[in-house]
C-alpha cells in the first residue's frame, strides 16, 4: 500500500488524502449495496387461516425475524369464511405488529379497467373502514394504496380520474419493480399438496425460489443499466400458502446476495419513485418499465425476461382442467 505522511503531517494514498478516499469509499458501499422492501397483497388470507386451525405461519414467521414489510388490506376477505370473529382478530394481528405499513388494495379486489371509476372509488373508500379504526388504536397511519392486479385504468383518462382521487383522499399509489407471478406457482403448489404429491410441491416451490432470484439479478441489472446504479426495489408478493412455507427461504437468498430489507417509505424516498408513469395500459407490469419512454423499448426488456414458459405450461393445463 502506497499510504504517505503529507508535509502538513496528513496521511495521503498516493498523493490524495486519507479522509477523502474513506469518504469515497463510504459513498461507494452505500452505493453498492442492495436494498429490497417486501410488500404482501390480499391481506389476510382467511381461507388459508381457517384451513391452518387459526394459525398465522406468514405472519409469525416474520415477526419472528423483524423483516419489515408493507401489507395491503382486502377487508372483503374478513367475510370469506364463516369465521367472521376469529378473521377480524387475524386482521387486528396484521395491524398491530410493529413490523408492518399498513395499506389499501380495495375492498373487493376489484379491476379498475373493468369496473369504472364509479365503482371503483367507492370499493376504495369501502376497503378501509375497518382498517382506519385499527390504525387509530395501535398508533399507525393509512398511507398506501395499491391497485389490484396493479390495474392502473384502460387508458389515460382513467389514469388521471383516479390519481385525482387518490391525491384527494391522501393517498399514496404504491409501485413495485419485482414480482415473479407467485400467485401462478401458488396454485400449482397448492394442487400437488391436494393431490399429496408432496415431492412436486417441493419441486415447485424451489422452482419459485430460483426464477424470484433470476427476476431480482435481471431487473437490477436493469436498473444499473437504466439508471448508472442500483436502486432500491420494492418486491410484490400475496399471502398465500406459497409464501407460507416459501417466504423465508426467499428472504434467505437475498439476504446471502447482500440484501438489506427496508421499510416501503425508505424505499420510496430515492429519487427513481418520482419519475412519471407513461404506461396507460391495464397490465400490471412493473414501474421500471412504466418510466419507459417507448413502448419499443419496454417490449425489448420484457422479452429478455427470465424463462416462465414451463411453468405457464403447468398452470394452464390445471386451469383446462
Amino acid at each position: 500500500m502506497d499510504f504517505r505522511i503529507s508535509k502538513k503531517g496528513k496521511m495521503t494514498f498516493r498523493g490524495f488524502p486519507l479522509i477523502w478516499m474513506l469518504f469515497f469509499w463510504s459513498c461507494f458501499q452505500i452505493w453498492a449495496q442492495n436494498h429490497v422492501a417486501i410488500t404482501i397483497d390480499d391481506v389476510p388470507n382467511t381461507s388459508l387461516y381457517q384451513s391452518e386451525n387459526y394459525r398465522s405461519g406468514i405472519l409469525d414467521k416474520i415477526d419472528s425475524l423483524r423483516i419489515p414489510v408493507a401489507i395491503f388490506i382486502n377487508e372483503g376477505l374478513l367475510y370469506k369464511t364463516d369465521s367472521v370473529t376469529k378473521n377480524f382478530e387475524l386482521l387486528n394481528r396484521w395491524v398491530k405488529s410493529k413490523n408492518t405499513t399498513i395499506g389499501n388494495h380495495t375492498f373487493s379486489h376489484s379491476r379498475y379497467s373493468e369496473v369504472g371509476y364509479g365503482h371503483f372509488h367507492k370499493d376504495i373508500e369501502k376497503g378501509a373502514y375497518i382498517t382506519r379504526e385499527l390504525i387509530k388504536k395501535y398508533g399507525k397511519k393509512l398511507t398506501y394504496f395499491r391497485f389490484p392486479y396493479n390495474d392502473l385504468g384502460a387508458d389515460s383518462i382513467q389514469h388521471v380520474e383516479i390519481e385525482r382521487f387518490l391525491r384527494d383522499m391522501e393517498y399514496k399509489s404504491t409501485p413495485f419493480t419485482i414480482e415473479s407471478s407467485d400467485w401462478m406457482f401458488n396454485a400449482l403448489y397448492e394442487n400437488y399438496l391436494h393431490q399429496k404429491e408432496y415431492k412436486k410441491a417441493e419441486g415447485i416451490g424451489s422452482l419459485y425460489l430460483s426464477k424470484t432470484m433470476e427476476y431480482f439479478q435481471f431487473l437490477d441489472s436493469l436498473a444499473i443499466k437504466k439508471y448508472g446504479r442500483k436502486i432500491p426495489h420494492i418486491y410484490l408478493c400475496h399471502d398465500n400458502r406459497l409464501n407460507t412455507d416459501f417466504l423465508i427461504p426467499l428472504l434467505s437468498r437475498l439476504r446471502q446476495q447482500g440484501y438489506n430489507f427496508i421499510r416501503l417509505d425508505e424505499a420510496l424516498k430515492d429519487s427513481v419513485y418520482v419519475q412519471d408513469d407513461t404506461y396507460y395500459k391495464k397490465w400490471g407490469i412493473s414501474w421500471l418499465y412504466r418510466w419507459m419512454s417507448s413502448q419499443r423499448e419496454r417490449m425489448k426488456w420484457m422479452g429478455m425476461e427470465p424463462d416462465m414458459k414451463e411453468v405457464e405450461r403447468r398452470y394452464n393445463n390445471l386451469n383446462k382442467k
